[in-house]
């Protein structure tokens, strides 16, 4: 019944294994057998997470073998939109968790071949922005709950 654009993100990703799983999406995993290995989750685990991320449109099945059957999983635009997050999610675990000295993994920027740190600019004037930069506004009506619009979205995927 929440209002909240942060509630309807965690009921979609939210779980740790959904973000392990997309995390590894970006890093070009597409198979059940790879993310198990990978992962060390359980198979019905895995399989609910996959299911749920075809569900709400994050990603896709694209069958690879015919006999037996086989599917690969792959990040769609909607899935491929949450790539800043996971970036900043890596950013904030090299600063908070590990430190930066200690990363487990760098990410360099291809154009300028410096280390890549993410930072949130505005979309209109390209200014970077900090949290005190930024004020709440309230939308102009009352919007949907968090299960009204997971609902409104899946039927317009349908």
């Amino acid at each position: 019944n929440e209002r909240c654009s942060v509630a309807a993100t965690l009921e979609v990703v939210g779980d740790p294994w959904t973000l392990l799983i997309l995390r590894d999406a970006f890093a070009g995993v597409k198979r059940f057998e790879q993310w198990q290995e990978r992962l060390g989750v359980a198979r019905n685990v895995l399989a609910a997470r996959l299911k749920t991320l075809v569900a709400h449109g994050v990603m896709e099945t694209r069958r690879y073998s015919e006999r037996p059957p086989r599917h690969e999983y792959w990040l769609t635009e909607k899935g491929l939109a949450l790539s800043p997050v996971l970036l900043t999610m890596s950013e904030w675990g090299d600063r908070y968790v590990y430190g930066r000295d200690q990363s487990p993994v760098l990410f360099n920027h291809k154009g300028c071949g410096c280390a890549f740190h993410p930072v949130l600019a505005c979309e209109a004037c390209g200014e970077v922005v900090q949290r005190r930069d930024l004020e709440r506004s309230a939308p102009p009506e009352r919007g949907l709950t968090v299960g009204e619009a997971l609902e409104a979205a899946k039927i317009a995927a349908e």
